[in-house]
């Protein structure tokens, strides 16, 4: 007797168990049509709860198309929303065209949108030209416009020579320019020889601004030693200036 009711108290708790599994489950599988994402299987689902759940995927199908997205199943889509489904992508790809910024598909365009779109385009390569920013098409540009273009090209180089940009083209420069820059570039090269700052190349300067050029490192060298730098080289020192240094800590 006692057997018997161990048995069936052990067969009971065998299908509570059973049962609250089968309602975890099913609670996941309702998580997974919820959130759209994992298998969600239908036929775990209510009748209220499958309706419910079928509305919420069409409905999120349908966001998915309007935002140009690529899980779009545009097969399920009734015809009042295919027709907003292709009047936004007609909007984005719009936009593009006219932004100059992603993928213009031109075919796609009516044709006074494609006539603005190429005036946009025109402008934008204009621009482009002018400012040496983007792709410059010179065939779009217009006699005048080409012959103003070539005169900036010529000065924004001319301006890249004489800041020492590495963009410089000196074959473009006249005589009289290139004879402008190499004076700038040498001042700049001594400058940088005097202070210790930048690339120096010493094989530039003349006698005289070598030893302009040493008197000046000599004269950086003391103060470096006066406050204690480990840059200090004591061996460039005069007497009085090593005696002045003398016991100084380096830092």
């Amino acid at each position: 007797m006692k057997r018997g009711c161990v048995v069936g108290l052990f067969l009971t708790l065998l299908v509570s168990s059973a049962f609250a599994q089968g309602d975890a489950n099913k609670a996941q599988n309702l998580r997974n049509c919820l959130g759209g994402f994992g298998s969600c299987d239908y036929s775990q689902l209510t009748n209220a709860q499958a309706k419910e759940i079928s509305r919420l995927q069409h409905d999120r199908n349908v966001w998915e198309c309007l935002m140009g997205y690529g899980l779009c199943d545009r097969s399920v889509l009734t015809l009042e929303e295919a027709k907003q489904v292709a009047d936004a992508e007609h909007r984005r790809n719009l936009l593009v065209c006219e932004t100059t910024i992603g993928l213009c598909d031109k075919s796609l365009l009516t044709p006074s949108e494609a006539e603005k779109v190429a005036k946009i385009q025109k402008e934008q390569n204009h621009l482009n030209c002018e400012t040496g920013a983007g792709s410059c098409d010179h065939s779009l540009l217009s006699p005048a416009e080409a012959a103003e273009v070539k005169e900036l090209e010529r000065e924004h180089n001319l301006l890249e020579c004489q800041t020492g940009r590495t963009l410089c083209d000196r074959s473009l420069l006249t005589p009289a320019e290139a004879e402008e820059v190499t004076a700038a570039e040498h001042q700049r090269d001594l400058l940088a020889c005097k202070t210790g700052s930048g690339f120096c190349n010493d094989s530039l300067l003349n006698p005289s601004e070598l030893k302009d050029v040493t008197e000046a490192k000599r004269q950086r060298n003391a103060l470096a030693c006066e406050a204690g730098e480990i840059s200090c080289d004591r061996s460039l020192l005069d007497p009085d200036e090593a005696k002045r240094t003398t016991g100084k800590p380096v830092s």
